[in-house]
């Protein structure tokens, strides 16, 4: 069964002799259309671009084919030039949405047919003479896979470390610097949806790797682990203890060995109320060294102790203001 998201091509998608177990008509945000069917289970979305709001501004596309599947999308393309150009459909190949095309029997095609790479390799060699819009910024990158930014993960060692929250307060004062090309990954979670904020994505254990890759013209992913093992595709990786008596207790009785295990690796108090001669006997008593100490925070203000933890990591300090996007990351 399909669904089918339609607009100006209305009539002509209704004569589409397809199973059909869903339909909406009107222009619609892809917030508005990830909402719906994120969760609903279909066999492919064919939908009319002009159906989607804002649909020139392909980073828009790319948020929803990264919370639906995009060999399930179809899109009917409008016949305008600028939709046909060169430009456009490599952006809309750079984002892994392969299924598109200007016609209806092409609709009928591509639901029974998924496009591959390969099938769409003749958009590089397109002649195109229609200007470039450089609307979207640096979320247009025509580059196909491949990540243009730092990977971090975080992963909570003690239960309820507070990794979520904390990707958030970091996101947020990114944002400040950097705009809209930070993004935030959670593993078999859907926590960030309560945050109410853009560049957010859900995927499971299987898909991290392939949802990472799909990201591009990102300065920085911050990854949630969650009970994610692998985290080799994370540049840093970040542990998180919640240092009070009853999780630094719980934690040694299950895992006594754990500060072994992480020797070498960046471990960071969060919601601590350790004072710092606290954390040299946790030090001590551990043989473990402590990266850093966050103290409980208000996540509806900008903490300076999230931009001095960023400095120590290496992403705020004197080369955010000499060297573009990338300099901002030490060695």
């Amino acid at each position: 069964m399909n669904v089918i998201i339609a607009n100006e091509r209305k009539e002509e998608l209704e004569k589409l002799n397809v199973e059909i177990i869903k339909s909406m008509d009107g222009v619609f945000s892809v917030d508005e259309l990830i909402n719906t069917f994120r969760n609903f289970y279909f066999n492919k979305m064919i939908v009319d671009l002009t159906a989607i709001k804002d649909y020139m501004n392909v980073s828009n596309l790319q948020r929803l084919a990264m919370s639906i599947e995009p060999d399930k999308i179809i899109l009917l393309l409008p016949d305008r030039p600028e939709c046909s150009s060169k430009n456009y459909l490599s952006r809309l190949v750079a984002i892994g949405i392969y299924n598109f095309t200007n016609n209806i029997n092409g609709v009928k095609y591509l639901v029974t047919h998924t496009n591959t790479l390969e099938d769409v390799s003749y958009v590089s060699s397109m002649q195109d003479d229609v200007p470039q819009d450089d609307s979207e910024g640096t979320s247009g990158s025509s580059k196909i896979g491949g990540v243009s930014g730092k990977v971090i993960g975080f992963r909570n060692v003690t239960d309820h470390a507070g990794a979520t929250t904390l990707i958030y307060m970091i996101k947020k004062e990114l944002e400040r610097q950097y705009g809209e090309t930070i993004y935030a990954v959670e593993v078999s979670r859907h926590d960030f949806e309560y945050f109410n904020v853009r560049n957010t994505i859900s995927t499971n254990k299987a898909g991290l790797i392939s949802t990472i890759n799909k990201i591009s013209g990102a300065t920085c992913i911050l990854v949630d682990l969650n009970d994610m093992e692998d985290d080799t595709v994370c540049d840093d990786v970040i542990y998180l203890i919640e240092p009070s008596s009853i999780m630094l207790n719980k934690l040694m009785k299950t895992r006594r060995d754990i500060f072994d295990e992480l020797k070498g690796k960046k471990i960071v108090l969060n919601k601590s109320m350790l004072s710092g001669k606290d954390v040299s006997e946790l030090e001590y008593e551990t043989k473990a060294h402590i990266f850093y100490n966050i103290p409980p925070l208000n996540d509806r203000m900008k903490n300076d102790e999230i931009i001095n933890f960023l400095s120590k990591l290496g992403i705020f300090g004197t080369e955010v203001k000499s060297g573009g996007f990338f300099s901002i990351f030490k060695n």
